[in-house]
This record gives structure tokens, C-alpha cells and sequence, in this order.
């Protein structure tokens, strides 16, 4: 016993230093953590007699128990995006979604973004841009990508070009804002994706979004 404790309490004591680090960002110290976490996984096993096979299993947990700083944090920056928009949310023209684990979804109304076959952002969302932005900096290991979306009036061709720069435009207000564009992409799906049936108005206009994909590590 004597063999395995002293060496899992080393490895322990070197991911505590690791995670514990002073850095800049949210994410640096979990990050450090997970890292760590997963080498003293290995390790652990290792260190067991090789007849032993709780090695394997004692080592998972390890691992696992030191890289979870990131499920933390990943949910507190959804708590955080909530709060943040949250007015924008009462008044339906944005929707915060986690989606899966790993995976938190913003939905943003066209109409609040811009004019009609426009791709420019108007003055009047900057204030919730400000509140986004703030958010990400302040997470700043995790990625987002943006997506475009329209309805099927026009052509296919235009209306994934159209989608395409709306939403470049929003990577672009938000790099403006702080946010590293190495930490963002910009994509469009045109019409392809609908969210509702394109025979309305009401469903062409819940088709018209921009959503930002946001992930605990790019």
C-alpha cells in the first residue's frame, strides 16, 4: 500500500500546484488541471502491480476527479451568458439553449440584428454584442461558432451567401469587442436548416437567426 500511496499523493500534490496556478484566464487553471489530470490518470494505473487490475479503473477516477474543473466552469459560463441576456430573453429576441454537455446554443433574431437583406449589424444590439463579448473574454478558452440562417424566399444560392455574411459580421463585432478571432469560425447554412415551416410568416421569421455554438474548448 505503501508503494501505491506515495506516489498517487506526489501526482496528487502536482496537479493541486497545476490547478491552482495564477493566470490571466477562467479557463487556464482547469485547463492546467484536466492536462494534468489526465497524465496522473495513466500514471496511477501504471504505478499499481500489473497483476492488479483495479489499476485501471483507480486511475480513470483520478483523472476524471482532477480534469471535472471544466464541466465547472463551462457551467458557470452558461449561468453567466443566461444573466447576461437575460432581458433579451423575456422579450423572445434571443434564446439560450445548452444543447448537449459539451455544447451551449445562443439564438439571436435576425429582425434585432438586421435590416431586411442587410448584413449589417444594427447600432441598436450593440448593447447585448457588449454583453456577449464580455462574456466569452471573460471565458477565454472556450470557442464559439457562428451560423447563419434564413428563410427560402430568394434564391438558394443567395440566401447562403446572404447567411454567410451575417454571420461573419457577427464574428466581427465581436473580435471588435475583445474576443480573439482565433477562438471563433463563421458559418452559413442558408436555407437548409429551417427551423420552422417556410409557408409562413411567423415560421420564416423564427428560420431567420443567427446562432452562436459555444464549446468549453476549441
Amino acid at each position: 500500500m505503501l508503494r501505491l500511496a506515495l506516489p498517487l499523493a506526489a501526482l496528487v500534490l502536482l496537479a493541486g500546484c497545476a490547478s491552482t496556478q495564477e493566470t490571466v484566464g477562467e479557463y487556464d487553471k482547469t485547463v492546467i488541471g484536466a492536462a494534468t489530470g489526465a497524465v496522473i490518470g495513466g500514471v496511477a494505473g501504471a504505478v499499481l502491480d500489473k497483476k492488479d487490475r483495479r489499476g485501471v479503473p483507480i486511475g480513470a477516477a483520478v483523472g476524471a476527479a482532477i480534469g471535472g474543473g471544466i464541466g465547472y466552469l463551462f457551467d458557470r459560463q452558461e449561468q453567466e451568458m443566461r444573466a447576461a441576456v437575460a432581458r433579451e430573453q423575456e422579450a423572445g429576441r434571443a434564446e439560450v439553449e445548452r444543447v448537449r454537455e459539451d455544447l451551449l446554443k445562443i439564438t439571436l433574431q435576425n429582425e434585432v440584428l438586421f435590416d431586411f437583406d442587410k448584413a449589417e449589424i444594427k447600432p441598436a444590439f450593440a448593447p447585448t454584442l457588449d454583453k456577449l463579448a464580455a462574456v466569452l473574454v471573460k471565458y477565454d478558452r472556450s470557442f464559439a461558432t457562428v451560423i447563419g440562417h434564413t428563410d427560402s424566399i430568394g434564391s438558394e444560392a443567395y440566401n447562403q451567401a446572404l447567411s454567410e455574411r451575417r454571420a461573419q459580421a457577427v464574428v466581427d463585432a465581436l473580435a471588435s469587442r475583445g474576443v480573439a478571432p482565433g477562438r471563433m469560425s463563421a458559418a452559413g447554412r442558408g436555407e437548409s436548416e429551417p427551423r420552422a415551416d417556410n409557408t409562413s410568416e411567423a415560421g420564416r421569421q423564427l428560420n431567420r437567426r443567427v446562432e452562436i455554438l459555444v464549446s468549453p474548448q476549441g
